[in-house]
């Protein structure tokens, strides 16, 4: 079934024709779209210790950032104008901004990211910049204006605290009222201003650099390979310079980095650990007084399950990843646990054979999983 999301396109014509390609707006992509949170809201999460937030400010001496958390007082002192506060991974907190972003799943839980939301007062905006990442910018409560650009140059401002091109060329501009939503793909140059009170809901896309698969491969290579043997140089020789290194000891070291091998198994299993890792900040309680094993399946059979907000659960092959996790099971645990993946709830797992149930019981006991309450909600 299309979404209406996307207005009259569909999400194959999308994928097509705009996705990684070209800007889209969309006008009343979410009809009577307020937004999921109030400002007052946001500056509770920008306070908590366990949310990344910053605020940047616009004024005579330039751009300002600084990084929460922050006092809550803090923001009584703040200006009418030029200011905007962003609050990253809300759909750790916030039940419906994950049903926000299962709006977006025509494209792969793999390159999902956050849903980072900000809040600015006339004027706030964080100055013209480009993004490496792909973007849906839809507008909760208020309007804002923005403006968009194809740009080559992407020289930036010299010591500036934050990214701020240093010459903006806009190309198309509009203004975003509650419900609106504009498509950017990454390298597109952006500027956005609060026209007035207005928060914006950023569905991020991330798209590592090929440095950072390369880097984090190779500390996966690390903790998954053993090579047997030491140096050994039983002939060595006289050498008139000791402080050379010798052609030796370089082609023994390249015979043993010869013996590092990898196959597409290893590949999938490190990409499955590597999306799902949870971030450096994020922490899974586990449950303050746990069900038994035998309580715990009797509850989610009879009220379903979900995970846990901050949960990442991709799949391959027969493998799950949770959580920098990986769990080779059956065919059949796979399909059960597969749609976990996928819906990220499940009202009813009466299907899950004891294998799935088990390994449900486990990630209960890290804290990955909840127990569903009767109605749906949360089982505390």
């Amino acid at each position: 079934m299309e979404t209406g999301l996307l207005g009259a396109l569909s999400r194959k014509n999308f994928l097509r024709d705009y996705w990684q390609k070209k800007p889209l707006l969309v006008r009343g992509a979410l009809p009577g779209f307020q937004g999921l949170l109030t400002c007052n809201d946001l500056i509770e999460l920008a306070c908590r210790d366990d949310a990344q937030s910053r605020l940047i400010t616009q004024g005579d001496g330039g751009w300002r950032l600084r990084q929460g958390p922050f006092a809550p007082r803090f923001f009584s002192r703040l200006p009418k104008k030029n200011w905007t506060l962003l609050v990253q991974d809300v759909n750790h907190f916030l039940p419906a901004a994950r049903e926000l972003l299962l709006k977006f799943n025509f494209i792969p839980h793999s390159r999902l990211d956050d849903l980072m939301v900000s809040f600015a007062p006339d004027g706030g905006g964080v100055g013209p910049h480009f993004d490496s990442y792909d973007v849906f910018l839809l507008q909760g409560m208020g309007r804002r204006h923005w403006q968009i650009s194809a740009q080559r140059n992407k020289r930036l401002i010299v010591d500036a605290p934050i990214k701020i091109l240093q010459e903006f060329e806009p190309e198309q501009e509009w203004m975003l009222e509650p419900g609106d939503m504009l498509y950017l793909p990454p390298g597109y140059a952006h500027n956005g201003v609060a026209k007035d009170n207005c928060m914006t809901y950023s569905i991020g896309f991330r798209a590592p650099s090929y440095q950072e698969l390369v880097t984090q491969f190779l500390v996966y290579l690390q903790d998954h390979t053993t090579i047997e043997g030491m140096y050994r140089d039983p002939d060595i020789c006289l050498q008139f310079h000791p402080a050379r290194i010798s052609s030796a000891m370089v082609r023994q070291a390249g015979e043993v980095f010869d013996k590092i091998k990898w196959n597409l198994a290893d590949i999938e299993r490190f990409i499955g650990i590597y999306l799902t890792e949870p971030k450096s900040h994020v922490f899974f309680p586990p449950p303050r007084d746990p069900l038994t094993q035998k309580k715990f399946s009797y509850q989610i059979k009879k009220n379903g399950l979900q995970l846990d907000l901050k949960s990442r659960m991709l799949c391959k092959g027969r493998t799950i990843f949770l959580n920098g996790d990986g769990y080779t099971v059956s065919m059949a645990a796979f399909r059960s646990l597969e749609r976990l993946a996928d819906c990220l709830v499940l009202p009813n797992v009466q299907d899950f054979g004891d294998e799935a149930l088990i390994l449900c019981y486990q990630w209960y006991l890290y804290g990955y999983i909840e127990i569903l309450g009767p109605s749906g909600s949360l089982q505390t």
